[in-house]
C-alpha cells in the first residue's frame, strides 16, 4: 500500500508540472511563462506531492529504500506527465507546433550540454525547495519556491519531469528522446546532491 500511495502522489506530481509546462507553452512571453510555470512546484510542496526533481536532493539523507522510491517516483511522474499531456493534445489547445519546436532545440543539443544543464536547474530546485521547507518567515518560502522555478526555465535550464510533458505534447517521443530524459535526469540527481552534501561535509568539518 506504501508503494501505491507513493506511485499515485508521483503521478499527481506530474500533473502538477505539466499545468505548470501548460502555462509555460501558453503565454507568448517567456519571462512571464517562466514566473507562471512555478504553479507546479507550488502544487507540489504545499500538497505533499512525490516529485523526483525535489525529493532526489535528499537522498544521502536517507536510507538506502529512499533511492528506490525515488526511481518509482520518477516513473510516476514519467506516467502523470504523459497522461497530462496526451490528455491536452485531445482539446482545443494547439500547442504541438510550440512544444515540438521547443523539444527539438533540446534533442538536437549534445548529451554533455543537456547534462550540465540539468545539473544547474536541480541545484535550484534544491533551493527553492529547501526555502520551502526551511525558511521561518511565510514569504520567504513562497518567493524562495517562485524565484528557484522562475529562474531555472528562464535561463533554460533542463528538468526531466517537464521535459516529459513536453515531449509528450510535440509527440517527439523516440529512443532518442528517452535517452535524453535519462541524461537529463542524471544531470537533476547531481545538481540536487551538491549542495545538500557540501552542507553534511561542513558539518563533518565543524564536528
Amino acid at each position: 500500500m506504501k508503494h501505491l500511495v507513493t506511485f499515485v502522489y508521483a503521478v499527481l506530481a506530474g500533473v502538477a508540472i505539466s499545468i505548470g509546462g501548460a502555462a509555460f507553452l501558453a503565454s507568448d512571453s517567456r519571462a512571464v511563462g517562466a514566473a507562471m510555470f512555478s504553479v507546479g512546484l507550488f502544487a507540489v510542496c504545499t500538497l505533499g506531492l512525490n516529485l523526483f526533481t525535489g525529493k532526489v536532493c535528499y537522498v544521502f539523507q536517507n536510507s538506502p529504500s529512499y533511492a528506490a522510491d525515488c526511481g518509482l517516483i520518477w516513473l510516476g511522474n514519467l506516467a502523470g506527465a504523459w497522461i497530462s499531456g496526451t490528455a491536452l493534445t485531445w482539446t482545443r489547445l494547439d500547442w504541438a507546433e510550440k512544444a515540438g519546436a521547443i523539444c527539438q532545440a533540446k534533442l538536437e543539443d549534445s548529451p554533455g550540454s543537456v547534462f550540465i544543464l540539468a545539473v544547474f536547474c536541480n541545484i535550484l530546485i534544491y533551493l527553492a525547495v529547501e526555502s520551502y521547507r526551511e525558511n521561518p518567515h511565510q514569504l520567504g518560502k513562497y518567493l524562495g519556491l517562485f524565484l528557484g522555478v522562475a529562474v531555472f526555465v528562464l535561463a533554460g535550464f533542463e528538468h526531466c519531469v517537464a521535459n516529459m510533458f513536453y515531449f509528450t505534447v510535440g509527440s517527439v517521443w523516440s529512443p532518442k528522446a528517452l535517452l535524453y530524459i535519462l541524461v537529463m535526469t542524471a544531470g537533476n540527481a547531481l545538481g540536487g546532491v551538491i549542495f545538500p552534501l557540501a552542507k553534511k561535509l561542513k558539518e563533518a568539518y565543524a564536528a
